[in-house]
């Protein structure tokens, strides 16, 4: 072979994918981020009680990392709400803020009064 430049660079070559003998991880891992870690406590301040009575509205601190829909899921798991629509918000403080309103059907002071906000 006639080298023409004088920089030697290596010739590639085959590169196999790595074939593992064994798996390394036991099993697999369980999301944490249950709707225990999603919805952290519903929130209990006058404005928050107003909301509750005219505008059937129940409102929860939870985790900043959660969605609109994980919310909803999380809501109809643990307290078996069925939230119409889920608006949020991120407080100055970095807390996010859920804003879950109920369908018609549901009474959000009856809800509450289950949970124990009231």
């Amino acid at each position: 072979k006639v080298w023409t430049s004088v920089t030697f660079r290596r010739p590639t070559t085959l590169a196999l994918a790595r074939n593992g003998k064994y798996s390394h991880q036991s099993s697999n891992t369980k999301s944490r981020f249950d709707q225990y870690a999603i919805i952290r406590n519903p929130l209990t301040t006058e404005s928050a009680m107003k909301m509750i009575e005219d505008h059937n509205t129940l409102i929860f601190v939870v985790d900043v990392r959660a969605n609109k829909r994980q919310i909803a899921r999380a809501l109809k798991d643990m307290y078996d709400i069925k939230a119409a629509k889920v608006n949020t918000l991120v407080r100055p403080d970095g807390q996010k803020k859920a804003f879950a309103k109920l369908s018609k059907d549901q009474d959000a002071l009856d809800i509450a009064n289950k949970i124990g906000i009231i």
